[in-house]
């Protein structure tokens, strides 16, 4: 799984930035879950899911306060 980049996400709209969180919550409670009974491949997945999660968090707070919606 490669990291977003905030250009890619500000293309993005509104309700696909929303889309796309609530995938990333999914995955990252599944990868959580499955890390507590077996030892994950790549446990680096985790943090990029958080980050990702926190980078669109981001994008789509800058376009409530300034107002602005795709």
């Amino acid at each position: 799984m490669k990291a977003m980049k905030g250009s890619d996400i500000r293309e993005m709209t509104d309700q696909e930035i929303a889309e796309r969180i609530e995938q990333l919550n999914e995955e990252g409670f599944r990868l959580r879950f499955r890390s507590a009974t077996q030892q994950l491949e790549n446990p680096i997945l985790l943090r990029n899911i958080r980050r990702d999660i926190a980078r669109l968090k981001t994008v789509q707070r800058e376009r409530e306060l300034n107002g602005g919606t795709r």
